[in-house]
């Protein structure tokens, strides 16, 4: 399937079939004759005497040197081959075929003054399944992603690697068995190609996808706790929230309700229960989890415009003029990144609390210690808490901010940069981390709700229970736990926990 995109229009759900679905992008034509009218502007002052900034002179501190006319391609060529300086293992092919993506879409703004064949190369190797080969490290986040987006456009020229058919190999190589060939650079379309901020776009919004399914899931775990626990439901009453008015706390309120709704266990307790308040990390998840959900509303709605938009350096504005600018600094995405990773870490933190409630004997209301039938014999959930509780650590260190640092590069002519890249690549870990921790708060709550029986959860609830127990046994003595807290973290990651009550990103 191809995916058409309208540059200015493409909503996150097209970028997330993008990423998830592996399907091929190509613009809309509608877009195409914007495209053809700045590169002819750019094409004829790449002819004229007047210097243009990346057309007819060098680039960064080197940007007053002027470039002779028949050293235009030679120049767009080397441009390429000196910034592919990136590092570190190469991006996932999902990754990189948004990235990828995300450029047609930059392009397709038509401010970029790049030919159509740039754009029919891009839609080719996206439809050919041909993925270059980029390393993740080596961007700061400002000028734009220079040396990851290099190794994109390398492998568009014939240079560096790409991956085709499953098998790694030199980007000539993949090309040709894919029927497609190198092309040559026109006038700053090497610039166009690696200015820009959609690598770390693109890993912003794979980590904010990856976030908000983690983050339905810890609403799931958590009322599922909160029935084993036998906590109270009125704490999740909707007047409570619209007297205070924040939209994600409402929503994560109202998506607690709906799914205890009808369970015995709580029906059970609701009267001469001696207990007057439940701990915080049950009684304020609509709070806390509200204003994780309000983080990614606001990181989501800062990305789809970033995805959206013209980020290279000069471009080609409406009235014919090529202008300098800065549109390739990404502290948009960087302070998005910061805001994702915050939430991360403090749905990971809530949830790794009501897991250390679960296996406490004087938290749980009766549950026996650790969530085994047999303790002292039998440790039972004992060590996988405390590894929810090293996961969780963990993130918390990873979400200081990024966005704060800064370092002078490129002679200190590039002086403030965002560090939006590694600052948005981190939220990967970040994710796995809770994908982990929250497959482990699905292991001890249904635990514990199957030892309330005779009652029964909510019939929301029991779905999940079932969908679990068909990959993880209750656990009735000690067995090696590793391969439960595994596959309950995949059954997370794959988004197999779901139930039919929405919430939605956007």
């Amino acid at each position: 399937m191809t995916i058409k995109l309208t540059p200015g229009s493409v909503d996150l759900n097209t970028l997330e079939n993008i990423y998830r679905d592996g399907d091929a992008a190509s613009l809309d034509p509608s877009c195409h004759g914007g495209i053809r009218a700045s590169s002819a502007t750019l094409t004829k002052a790449a002819k004229g005497d007047e210097p243009v900034y990346g057309v007819n002179t060098g680039f960064g501190k080197l940007a007053n040197t002027r470039i002779a006319a028949a050293d235009v391609e030679a120049l767009q060529r080397n441009l390429i081959l000196s910034h592919s300086a990136g590092v570190g293992d190469p991006f996932d092919e999902a990754t990189t075929r948004l990235i990828m993506a995300l450029k047609l879409i930059s392009l397709g703004r038509g401010a970029s003054g790049v030919r159509m064949e740039i754009i029919s190369q891009i839609e080719a190797m996206l439809e050919k399944g041909v993925t270059p080969v980029i390393p993740s490290q080596g961007s700061v986040g400002a000028s734009g992603d220079l040396a990851p987006l290099a190794h994109m456009a390398a492998a568009m020229i014939g240079e560096g690697e790409a991956v085709y058919s499953g098998e790694r190999m030199p980007a000539k190589n993949a090309l040709v068995a894919a029927g497609l060939e190198p092309i040559t650079l026109g006038a700053k379309e090497g610039l166009g190609l690696i200015n820009g901020t959609q690598v770390s776009t693109a890993l912003a919004l794979t980590g904010l996808f990856d976030a908000w399914r983690a983050a339905r899931s810890a609403l799931i775990t958590g009322a599922l706790s909160t029935d084993a626990a036998m906590g109270s439901a009125a704490p999740f009453r909707a007047e409570i929230h619209e007297v205070r008015g924040h939209q994600g706390q409402i929503d994560a309120a109202s998506y607690l309700r709906e799914i205890m709704t009808g369970s015995e266990i709580r029906d059970s307790h609701r009267d001469n229960d001696e207990r007057v308040q439940d701990p915080y990390c049950i009684r304020c998840q609509p709070q806390v989890m509200g204003a994780c959900i309000d983080l990614l509303r606001q990181a989501a709605r800062t990305l789809e415009i970033e995805a959206n938009a013209a980020t290279d350096n000069p471009l080609v504005l409406s009235d014919g003029s090529i202008v300098s600018g800065g549109n390739f600094h990404a502290e948009p995405v960087a302070f998005a990144a910061d805001q994702i990773a915050l939430a991360i870490a403090e749905i990971g933190s809530i949830a790794q609390r009501r897991i250390a409630l679960m296996v406490d004997p004087t938290l749980s209301y009766g549950l026996p210690c650790f969530l085994t039938p047999d303790p002292g014999v039998n440790s039972g959930f004992m060590i996988a808490e405390v590894t929810s509780a090293a996961l969780m650590s963990e993130n918390k260190q990873r979400a200081n901010p990024c966005s704060t640092d800064s370092t002078p590069t490129s002679c200190n002519q590039e002086d403030h940069v965002s560090m939006a890249c590694h600052g948005a690549r981190r939220l990967g870990f970040m994710n796995e981390n809770l994908f982990k921790i929250i497959g482990i708060e699905l292991l001890t709550a249904a635990q514990g709700a199957e030892m309330r029986a005779p009652l029964k959860t909510s019939p929301a609830l029991h779905d999940v229970i079932t969908k679990l127990r068909q990959q993880v046994p209750a656990l009735k003595e000690d067995r090696f736990m590793a391969n439960d807290l595994a596959k309950a973290g995949e059954m997370v990651a794959n988004n197999e926990i779901s139930t039919k009550t929405k919430l939605y990103l956007s």
